[in-house]
């Protein structure tokens, strides 16, 4: 697509949101609200938009010209582990629209791109208060879709958190939220935890876009037998289905490509999240077709010659990693200490490793998720609404008066458990 497209320029003149037109008045990157892309998705049938999350720099580039490559629309996201008020990484809830919107005029990208805040965690009373300013804080700095994840807590207080939290998010702006992380792995989601969830939101006037599940996910690189369970994916979505919310994809890294076109084509799901694989990519670390980086007879990461990072510079990770005695999961946290470090590589070092990224990408995209040539269908949904606001998807069905917060927390009773206090960090 060409800058000179009509339709483009004509998404780029009303398909900004008013944070992004603020922020980056000449800017001609078509940074839009989640919605949009959850739209162009459902537009084009039984097909998912990755939603990448941005741990380096080199990532967001990679991603970027896969999906300019693949025509698709696409989501950059980061978790709060990765990049809220402790990130482990250099690219955060503040910084990721200045980055993106850089590298969209750099690059000259033409899809639309939505900047995405998933697991924005929630897990005590501490976190909701703290959560009142540090959200507008986040869509001050260009933020265009939310998962507000108070999925730790039981089900009562994850619903009445979702209710108070959602007048801090623009009603313009892309809207996700769990359920069942609670049960770890102990169980997980049920049909009837998440319809409790959507019913009682849709009742205080809240229709979110998308909905995650504990349904298996395997998050990092953990691998297990199990993965995403599709068939009880597809059974919660039936029985959400008259609401209109599309599912979200966590853990996707641990997962066959096989099972990832399963979700595509049994269940609603729309948005796939893909962190740990893209990471050990850029840096050039060989990873197998569920996204896992591979391991040697000594349980050290495979670096493949000539790929990612310098031979010099992964041994210089690698003697952090071990002073720090960082396991294989926690490499992860070598984000932050080494963006600069990596930024300062060569020109064609750079390349090849934002190259890498492309490449996976372009293939889960292509190959995978079905969403090739998905940008269009963003652009049209914009122009369709004349507007950065596509409105909700459903509209209020449940009476208010059965969803008070004392009928909530009665209801809830039914789905009594012990809460998650393992403190995991589920940003995959």
């Amino acid at each position: 697509m060409a800058h000179h497209d009509k339709d483009f320029i004509k998404a780029l003149e009303v398909g900004r949101p008013p944070n992004i037109l603020k922020l980056f008045p000449n800017s001609k990157a078509l940074l839009v609200s989640g919605k949009v892309i959850d739209r162009a998705m459902i537009a084009r049938g039984k097909a998912i938009a990755i939603a990448c999350n941005a741990r380096n720099s080199f990532v967001i580039r990679g991603a970027l010209k896969a999906a300019q490559r693949a025509n698709a629309a696409l989501i950059l996201e980061i978790a709060k582990s990765e990049g809220g008020a402790k990130a482990y990484c250099a690219i955060n809830y503040w910084n990721m629209a200045t980055l993106i919107d850089a590298a969209c005029n750099e690059l000259g990208i033409t899809v639309p791109v939505a900047i995405h805040a998933d697991h924005y965690g929630i897990q005590n009373d501490k976190d909701l208060a703290a959560a009142k300013t540090e959200i507008p804080t986040m869509f001050d700095a260009g933020i265009t879709s939310i998962a507000i994840d108070a999925s730790h807590l039981p089900d009562d207080l994850n619903l009445l958190a979702s209710i108070e939290l959602n007048k801090f998010v623009p009603a313009w702006a892309g809207l996700e939220t769990e359920v069942g992380e609670i049960k770890g792995k102990e169980g997980l989601s049920t049909p009837e935890e998440a319809l409790f969830l959507i019913q009682g939101l849709n009742a205080n006037g809240i229709f979110p876009d998308w909905i995650a599940l504990n349904n298996g996910t395997t998050h990092g690189i953990e691998v297990s037998d199990a993965g995403i369970q599709v068939d009880l994916t597809a059974s919660i979505h039936k029985a959400i289905e008259k609401y209109n919310v599309s599912g979200a994809q966590h853990g996707t890294s641990g997962n066959s490509s096989e099972r990832l076109r399963q979700i595509a084509q049994k269940t609603a799901t729309t948005k796939a999240n893909v962190a740990t694989a893209l990471q050990m990519i850029s840096w050039g670390l060989e990873v197998n077709d569920y996204g896992n980086a591979m391991m040697d007879a000594n349980k050290n990461f495979k670096k493949v010659a000539g790929a990612g990072v310098t031979e010099e510079m992964w041994e210089e990770m690698v003697k952090y990693a071990t002073e720090k005695s960082l396991k294989a999961g926690d490499y992860k946290k070598l984000n932050l200490p080494f963006e600069n470090k990596l930024t300062g590589l060569p020109r064609d070092v750079r390349e090849r490793m934002a190259k890498g990224v492309e490449d996976f990408v372009y293939n889960m995209m292509v190959n995978v998720l079905n969403s090739k040539d998905t940008a269009p269908l963003g652009i049209e949904a914009i122009l369709k609404a004349k507007s950065y606001d596509l409105g909700p998807k459903s509209s209020r069905i449940e009476d208010p008066k059965d969803w008070t917060r004392e009928k909530i927390i009665e209801k809830a009773k039914a789905f009594a458990k012990t809460p998650d206090t393992s403190g995991k960090d589920h940003s995959d």
